[in-house]
Parts: C-alpha cells; structure tokens; sequence
C-alpha cells in the first residue's frame, strides 16, 4: 500500500466515521417529478434542476434521437479541425435570441464556459472581481486568471464592491463577475446595482445564470428578465454564461452569450473551445427543442412560480424558515453536515427525494436541505412532500 493509498483510506474512514459519507444513488427511470432509485423503489423528486419539468419531455427525447440519427454521435473532432454541425450553430442562435445578445457559443459544461471565458478575457494588470458565494466553477476560473489582480467582495455587498473596483481604478480592464441565482442560498443578484457600480467603474459584468435561466421573470429568460432590463446595452449585461443542464433540457452543456466580439475572441483563443468536442449533436438538438417549447409555452414559467409560492407558504406554516426568494431553490438551514445527511437520508425513507449540503459545498455549520421546485410537480406532489416535512416536525427534527 502506498502512501497515498493509506491517506485515501483514512480520509473516507472519517467521512464515515463523522456520519458525512456521500452516496450516490442510481436511477433506473427517466428524471421526472417521481423517479426510480435502484433498491429503494418509487421516490418523489424534489432536488432536481429539471425546472421546466423538461428533462423528459418527448419532443425533447424526439429531437435528441433525430439528432443522432441526422448527425451521428459526434464529429470524433474539435470544431476548428473538423467544422461544426448546423444543430450548434442553430442551437447557439436561439442562445443569442432567447437572453437577447448578439451571440453565443456553446460549451461541453457551464464549469468550461466559465473557464474558457474568464481566464481569456484578462490580460496581465486586468482586474478582476467575484462575489464571495459564487459557484465553485467561478471561483476555479479565476483561479486561472492568474495573470490578474483578483478580489473577492463581499456578497452582494455594493460597497465592498465600489471598494474593490476603486482600488482598481489603474486596471487597463476590470471584470465583475456573479451567480444570477446563489445556488445554496436561493437569493438572486443585484442586478440593476451591479449594472450600475460597473457602468461607473468602466468595467464588464459577467453574470451566470445557470439557476435563473429558465426560472427568473415571466418569460423565464433569468435574472435580466426579472428586473425588467435587456440583454445587453448600457443597461444590461456584458456576457452571461449558463448551462443546458438544468431548465434548458437537464443533459449536459453550457454556454458563453455576449457581444460578437467576444464569441469571436473566444474561439480564437478558448482553450476549453478549441481543444473540446462540440456538445453531442443529442443534447444541441435536444437544448434547441427546450429553449422553443419554453418560448412557446410561457405557462411552464408561470407554473413555477406558482408552485414556488405553494411550497414556500406550506413549509413556513409547518415552521420551517425558508428564505423568502422568487427563485426555485428553498434551503432550509440545519446547521451540522451530518444533520443535514440524516434528514436527507429520513426523507428518502418516506419517499421524498431531498439532498442535504454540507462542507465543503458550504461552510462547516451552515449545512442546509436544498429543496428544488419543479413545474412539473402537481397539487398532489406538492400536499404528498408537505405532509413528509409535517411528519418529520412530529418525529422531533426541528430545523430553520
């Protein structure tokens, strides 16, 4: 055994040991409201980012095997050597319309988007600025970006940010970078604040709205949309990034949209671009299909927002504190990652799939159950979930 093998052991014992173990469970039927999980049988989904309920939607499933059977699997290639299919392009068009930008470009993930995106937009002496609660594939891109000056601001702290971008003031370019949507915390950014501490400071705002794109405003185009404001232009936003794994189709993918010249750029110089197959053609036909049945059927978005409200009333009855937000994610603060396992792993036995996070997803003390909504979820699914939450208020587990 080696010493790294010893090390590995030692570390899993103690996750063991501490009751912070994660498992991963297997399903053997298609995301949906209720799924499989293999060896515990029927379970009522509510951890999902299948928002729109879209994940199995047949014209999605229809158009992704169209796909394979127009396209075949892939080009076995890199775009720039062996071109790229008319359903990326295509695709990435209906990108661009639906967030109201000039262009985009899609990515196998979000985490390589924002990859692919930050460490080539700053040169050396460039500043660049992130929210302390951004997501984990944020804070690895600026990582990076070493050739910046980075700082972190305080979340969603408007004076930690003048701050920071005043200190930067010299900075040939200063970027901003946010969440739209605080994925453990379900509140969302400042948007028209930060738009306009950026305007003042000369400096570009990248937003990713991979938990607000298909959730946020009537028309589910995101945190943009909530706010009222456009896509781009002085009072809108400079790039956004996002995924195709959540509303968009729940497969895989992200994507960059933003000005002509910056999808341009990109492929030029992206290195999670050039040196990464194009999405399989699957899931671009399939994400294609999503974003027009959410365009045409604007219903869904309303359908959220009105079973959000249902949860988040019937949780606070039953006592628990739910953040009050016009997202889809409700956390319920527990405190210990090992609380929040147990509960998660209670709720499991009643039937109600609900994940607990814990360090290092969020700070040690801070572990919550993270409930996700869904508009596929019924009045039944929403009563048959409450009453699980009441029933574990009966069995003694207080929470909030």
């Amino acid at each position: 055994m080696t010493i790294l093998d010893d090390r590995l052991q030692t570390s899993l014992a103690q996750l063991h040991s501490s009751g912070t173990y994660k498992s991963l469970r297997y399903l053997t039927a298609p995301m949906a409201p209720v799924t499989t999980i293999d060896g515990l049988g029927d379970v009522l989904v509510f951890c999902s980012n299948n928002y729109l309920g879209l994940a199995n939607h047949p014209e999605i499933v229809e158009a992704g095997i169209e796909g394979l059977k127009r396209y075949g699997a892939g080009t076995a290639s890199v775009r720039f050597i062996c071109g790229t299919f008319e359903c990326h392009r295509m695709l990435e068009d209906r990108i661009a319309d639906f967030l109201g930008t000039e262009a985009a470009l899609t990515y196998v993930s979000c985490w390589n988007a924002n990859e692919g995106l930050l460490s080539n937009l700053v040169e050396t002496g460039d500043g660049l600025i992130s929210d302390e609660l951004n997501h984990a594939s944020i804070i690895d891109a600026g990582r990076l970006a070493r050739q910046a000056t980075r700082k972190v601001f305080a979340h969603s702290d408007m004076n930690a940010l003048e701050a920071a971008l005043t200190e930067l003031e010299s900075a040939p370019a200063k970027i901003v970078v946010t969440d739209g949507v605080f994925s453990m915390e379900g509140d969302i950014a400042k948007l028209p604040d930060l738009i306009a501490t950026c305007r003042r400071h000369d400096a570009t705002l990248v937003v990713d709205d991979s938990h607000g794109t298909g959730v946020l405003g009537s028309r589910g185009r995101g945190v943009h949309d909530h706010f009222g404001l456009p896509g781009r232009g002085p009072e809108g936003v400079d790039i956004f990034t996002g995924t195709l794994g959540k509303a968009l189709g729940g497969a895989a993918g992200g994507y960059v949209a933003g000005s002509q010249d910056v999808i341009d750029y990109l492929i030029q110089r992206s290195r999670p671009q050039l040196f990464s197959n194009a999405l399989p053609p699957t899931v671009a036909c399939s994400a294609n299909k999503a974003l027009e049945i959410i365009q045409r059927e604007p219903q869904r978005v309303a359908r959220l927002h009105q079973n959000v409200d249902t949860m988040r009333a019937g949780l606070q009855s039953l006592g628990y504190e739910v953040l009050d937000s016009p997202t889809a994610i409700l956390p319920i603060i527990v405190g210990a990652t090992s609380d929040a396992i147990r509960l998660s792993n209670r709720l499991l036995e009643l039937g109600l799939f609900v994940i607990g996070f814990g360090f290092p997803v969020v700070p040690e003390g801070t572990a919550r159950l993270r409930i996700q909504m869904s508009a596929a979820h019924t009045d039944e699914h929403l009563e048959q979930a409450l009453a699980t939450f009441a029933k574990l208020k009966q069995e003694g587990i207080t929470s909030g």
